[in-house]
This record gives structure tokens, C-alpha cells and sequence, in this order.
């Protein structure tokens, strides 16, 4: 199936993506921190060194994002979900426009929904996945 073997290909790329945005978050708690800081003292003193850095840190992960994320996109493939890792893949089952639905940790592609649904309406490719003990998640 191509959509698998661009998975792989694209699982690097989403736990990369995934990562920067963690980082991005915590160096905007940061930023506001220092911010918050400034405030507190009239904007007399100003760590300009701190201040400097944490917003080259911020540029050059929001970049590095950006570049993931449209990585990601250039192959069609949709980012539903940055949190918790869920792709979507346009594919077309009985003549119907759906979404193969793959999210960070499942070993392959087990899933697909129809466009107008969500997570919540996931089914499995092949009945075999879901077997009496399974729940689709």
C-alpha cells in the first residue's frame, strides 16, 4: 500500500514535528516569563543577553517546524493531530472519498474514516484488526 511506505517515511518527520512543538511551548513559558519579569520591574532591568537568545531559540524552532510540517504536507498526507501524532491519508475505499487514519505508535496503517467523520469514527481496513477484545482508539 503507498500510503504505508509513505508513513514510514513520514514518521521521522512527525516526531520531529512533534518535538519542536514541545520545545516551541516551553520556550514560550519562557518567554513570557521573562516578560512577566520585566514587568514586575518597571522595565528597568531588562535581561537583554536572556531575552536575545530565548527569541533566536523560538525563530529557529518555528522555522524548523514550519520545514517538518510542509515535509509532511508536499505529500498529500493531512496533520490532524501535532499532540498526539495522527495523519491522515486521502484514499478512496467503495468509491468513497476517506481518510486512512494512522496515529504515533500504531505499527502500521490499521484505520480509515470518511471525510465528513473524525478520530471517533475510525474503522478498521481489515476486520481481522479488530478482533472481539479490540476497541478501535
Amino acid at each position: 500500500m503507498e500510503a504505508e511506505r509513505v508513513r514510514k517515511d513520514l514518521e521521522p518527520y512527525l516526531i520531529e514535528a512533534i518535538d519542536c512543538r514541545k520545545k516551541l511551548s516551553s520556550l514560550e513559558n519562557d518567554l513570557a516569563a521573562v516578560s512577566a519579569r520585566i514587568m514586575m520591574m518597571g522595565g528597568v532591568i531588562v535581561p537583554y543577553e536572556k531575552l536575545s537568545k530565548l527569541r533566536a531559540d523560538h525563530t529557529h524552532l518555528a522555522e524548523t517546524l514550519k520545514h517538518t510540517l510542509n515535509r509532511i504536507l508536499e505529500t498529500g498526507c493531512i496533520v490532524k493531530d501535532l499532540d498526539v501524532g495522527l495523519l491522515d491519508f486521502p484514499a478512496i475505499i467503495d468509491n468513497q472519498d476517506v481518510y486512512l487514519c494512522w496515529k504515533l505508535g500504531e505499527d502500521r496503517i490499521r484505520f480509515y474514516h470518511r471525510q465528513d467523520e473524525g478520530f471517533a469514527g475510525r474503522k478498521p481496513l481489515d476486520p481481522r484488526d479488530l478482533g472481539p477484545s479490540d476497541k478501535v482508539q
